[in-house]
């Protein structure tokens, strides 16, 4: 095994048992700085989730500028507070998925219909163009594009209200 290990996050190289070789950090210009166990540093890193809907918190890619991978994470939650959350700063830069929390409205229930929603990021209202716009992920998840390309996640349909359930059956 070398010093710096990137497929496995990299513990080596006198790095604490349980966390990576790597170190991460901000530059002066805000980027992402990935250091690696031999002292390389590399601006520019991009962190991309391998499963960003159904597994978040698991497998995450370190990327350099020119697209190869530098470290793998095999779980976010597992790392050290100041690198997890300058991974998490920069997938919530990167990644725009709000989360519908409630339906608030539907203009008419063929398509294409205005939908009022309730999401993480606020209110808002989309047009969804066609029922197959609705996709059925996993354990209850499901992923509705808008006619804008905006992608709105429910974590799970059969947690929402009551009355966003019923709206969102008329759908599926």
């Amino acid at each position: 095994m070398s010093a710096f290990d990137k497929t496995s996050g990299g513990v080596a190289g006198g790095a604490a048992p349980g966390q990576p070789a790597w170190q991460l950090a901000r530059n002066p210009l805000g980027r992402l700085v990935l250091t690696d166990a031999e002292g390389i540093a590399h601006a520019g890193v991009v962190p991309v989730r391998a499963f960003p809907i159904a597994a978040p918190d698991e497998g995450v890619s370190l990327v350099a500028p020119d697209g190869h991978e530098l470290a793998w994470v095999p779980r976010l939650s597992a790392l050290a507070t100041p690198a997890r959350q300058l991974i998490e700063e920069e997938l919530a830069v990167r990644e725009f998925t709000p989360v519908v929390q409630r339906i608030e409205a539907v203009s008419t229930f063929a398509t294409p219909s205005v939908w009022t929603v309730g999401t993480d990021r606020g209110r808002t209202a989309f047009v969804l163009k066609s029922e197959d716009d609705i996709r059925r992920l996993e354990r209850g998840a499901l992923m509705i594009t808008s006619g804008h390309g905006v992608a709105f996640v429910v974590r799970d349909r059969f947690a929402l209200d009551a009355h966003s359930r019923k709206l969102l059956d008329r759908f599926l």
